[in-house]
């Protein structure tokens, strides 16, 4: 069984900064790409941000310059740095890997999400 769980939401002020962590647990033989998704009341899931394994990453445009995505492979542990938070950052944020497990298969997996409201 595989699980992914986030950690490092909560509320903040307008301009401040959180840091978003995905741990993969369980039946692992590789994680290929992983990102973040998020999903504000009353609209769709949309992409934040992804990054392959060899670490080459991707942004929506909203959040070019103010969020970073990276990984660490030995911990199969993904991050999301996100600085200069806006109001309209508000949303439940969810991890997604890409995972290969023992018996070969590739698999899609999602975090349960984690809470980010920005607010003064």
């Amino acid at each position: 069984q595989v699980q992914l769980v986030e950690s490092g939401g909560g509320l903040v002020q307008p301009g401040g900064s959180l840091r978003l962590s995905c741990a993969v647990s369980g039946s692992i033989f590789s994680i290929n790409g992983m990102g973040w998704y998020r999903q504000a009341p009353g609209k769709q899931r949309e992409l934040v941000a992804t990054i392959t394994r060899g670490g080459s990453t991707n942004y929506v445009d909203s959040v070019k310059g103010r969020f970073t995505i990276s990984r660490d492979n030995a911990k199969n542990t993904v991050y999301l740095q996100m600085n200069s938070l806006k109001p309209e950052d508000t949303a439940v944020y969810y991890c997604n890997a890409d995972i290969t497990t023992w018996s070969e298969a590739v698999i899609n997996y999602w975090g349960q999400g984690t809470q980010v409201t920005v607010s003064s």
